[in-house]
């Protein structure tokens, strides 16, 4: 499931080496929800660490995220995988977070305020 989110950068933590071939670097935003903002903490992956090299603590920025979540040892983890992180603009812009496979680019993109020519008097109604 893919889903994006805007924030600001709350707290970036350095690059950890998990294993010989693996490495995760984590990060936390921070995303307005009325009185109480939210600190939502995301991790980056392999090569995806290197995303966060271009921004520093503060920043607005959006991030682009899966929802992953699995069993180990009796418990249930969950995890949101950051894939990608841009920079958000200040100006008010949306925030929340959005699952992206639900978001229509346009939903009605053949709509104008004028009926479409044609003859019409065919209409069994």
């Amino acid at each position: 499931m893919a889903f994006e989110v805007e924030g600001k950068l709350h707290r970036i933590f350095p690059t950890e080496q998990k294993s010989s071939s693996f490495s995760a670097r984590e990060f936390v935003l921070e995303i307005p929800d009325g009185n109480y903002p939210q600190l939502v903490k995301f991790q980056a992956v392999q090569d995806r660490c290197s995303l966060l090299d271009n921004f520093h603590e503060g920043d607005r920025v959006k991030v682009s995220f899966d929802l992953r979540g699995r069993e180990w040892n009796g418990k249930y983890l969950t995890n949101l995988n950051a894939w990608r992180i841009e920079g958000a603009g200040s100006e008010g812009s949306n925030t929340g977070v959005k699952q992206e496979e639900n978001i229509p680019t346009d939903p009605f993109p053949n709509y104008t305020d004028a009926p479409p020519a044609g003859n019409f008097e065919d209409l069994p109604f």
